[in-house]
């Protein structure tokens, strides 16, 4: 009695610690380094614009002009990309599903030939094989997962990728415009803002990586940071030049 409670608590113990973070992102990812292109982006466009020394009514209208212009172009590029990307893949499939019903046999061997080759014996690669072909659809899904690397089921949306990278852009490039909205008349509340934000985001970055988050959002801290210095020094410069 004791030994099975021990294994069960083994067990339990093992389900509970063996768990993974998300190395996929999921949509923390997507989100967050949006949140920081648009941080990291409209901070040095506006830190260069004000090194010139130009009108605080100029220098909103810098930001919310970068900041719109940054989250369509995201969206647009992020709308191609996914829908090239998802076009590309379904092409792909079509290949497959046409292979599968011109040479089924043809298609079952390279799929017990996989399993072999992954140390599975040969009659039993071959009867999984079999049994898996038996359904067209399953047959087309586990070839794309093995010969592909994708799931059919899975595509990517080009409108969900356009959307959310829109969003999350505007939400970061926002944030050098606000304290301006608010009613501040120096750069200075921005920059903190901005670098504050561009912590935030570093450290939830860290979610996702195998770092700290104090040394991920002081990276982002600093990379913001140095973006901004030098952007404001070419602006200070055009600025006495011009």
């Amino acid at each position: 009695m004791t030994l099975i409670e021990t294994e069960a608590a083994l067990h339990e113990a093992h389900r509970d610690n063996h768990t993974h973070r998300d190395v996929n992102g999921g949509w923390l990812r997507p989100a967050v380094f949006g949140a920081m292109d648009g941080l990291v982006s409209n901070l040095a466009l506006m830190t260069g614009v004000a090194g010139g020394a130009v009108a605080q009514q100029t220098l909103v209208i810098t930001g919310l002009a970068g900041l719109a212009a940054g989250a369509f172009s995201m969206a647009a590029g992020e709308y191609t990309s996914v829908a090239s990307q998802r076009e590309l893949v379904e092409a792909e499939l079509d290949v497959e599903r046409r292979e599968l019903r011109k040479h089924p046999v043809d298609e079952m061997e390279e799929l017990a030939a996989l399993y072999v080759s992954r140390g599975v014996d040969p009659g039993l690669a071959r009867e999984v094989a079999v049994q898996l072909s038996k359904d067209p659809e399953q047959a087309l899904e586990i070839h794309a997962r093995e010969e592909l690397g994708i799931d059919p089921d899975d595509l990517p949306s080009p409108l969900v990728a356009a959307v959310s990278s829109f969003g999350s852009f505007a939400l970061g490039a926002l944030l050098p415009v606000l304290p301006y909205l608010l009613g501040a008349t120096t750069l200075w509340p921005a920059v903190l803002l901005a670098l504050t934000g561009l912590f935030a985001c570093g450290a939830l970055v860290a979610r996702v990586t195998a770092r700290s988050w104090w040394y991920s959002g002081l990276r982002q801290l600093v990379l913001g940071g140095v973006a901004a210095a030098l952007t404001y020094g070419l602006g200070a410069l055009f600025g006495a030049a011009v």
